[in-house]
């Protein structure tokens, strides 16, 4: 069995406040530390039966940097919706979501 890693690595400040956050993945294609601005995550636990979510951000995000990112995660999750549970009817639902929320923030113009 084959196995892959993916590394994220936060610097704090002295506030404990995300200052840079890197990652790497062994099955990337990319040759080491990546610098990112942001990172959300969200991982299903087993024993639990609950969401547990990390979502961190540096000083240097911008707003419209965020407006983005967030546009891109719900149409994202819309698309992840439908393949996971050939549920077409919501998944649509969550991409008319993304597209009025990138047109409220002026993501989508």
């Amino acid at each position: 069995m084959k196995q892959s890693e993916i590394k994220f690595t936060v610097t704090l400040d002295d506030s404990r406040n995300p200052e840079k956050i890197s990652w790497k993945a062994d099955d990337s294609g990319v040759e080491g530390e990546k610098e990112c601005k942001a990172l959300m995550l969200s991982v299903w636990d087993k024993k639990d039966s609950c969401t547990l979510r990390i979502d961190l951000w540096t000083k240097e995000m911008m707003v419209e940097e965020m407006q983005h990112l967030i546009y891109e995660t719900i149409r994202s999750l819309g698309e992840t919706y439908t393949r996971a549970t050939n549920d077409k009817s919501a998944g649509d639902e969550l991409l008319q979501f993304a597209a009025r929320f990138g047109k409220l923030t002026n993501v989508l113009k």
